[in-house]
């Protein structure tokens, strides 16, 4: 069980996950998990990866709101001798595998950083 909570905003708790992180985390996963399958797939290995995700939300009056787009922006390590530009290609497709993000009703982006390990 994960024990969740509302956005501090809206007098939650912040040591709890509020749904916003949650949905958050979900794109950036399913990210990662597609990207690390295609490259794989295409003989990239990676070595590290990490992700911040952030989302823009609007407030309407009434309190009502939603997200309006989200940006993952991965943080990938490949190791000596594979393709830099190769490896960045491979965003694209996932972008374009994830069922999380194809389920949104708002753009999902991605700003990847591709290092080769030393």
């Amino acid at each position: 069980m994960i024990h969740g909570s509302a956005d501090p905003a809206f007098r939650g708790d912040a040591d709890r996950w509020n749904p916003e992180q949650l949905l958050l985390a979900s794109l950036s996963q399913c990210h990662m998990l597609w990207y690390l399958h295609l490259a794989a797939d295409a003989g990239v290995t990676v070595t590290a990866y990490s992700d911040t995700p952030t989302g823009i939300m609007v407030e309407h009056p009434g309190g009502t709101g939603e997200f309006t787009s989200a940006t993952l922006r991965p943080t990938v390590t490949i190791a000596p001798g594979n393709d830099p530009e190769r490896a960045a290609a491979l965003h694209d497709r996932a972008a374009e595998h994830c069922f999380i993000a194809r389920s949104v009703n708002f753009p999902v982006h991605h700003e990847a950083v591709i290092t080769t390990e030393q």
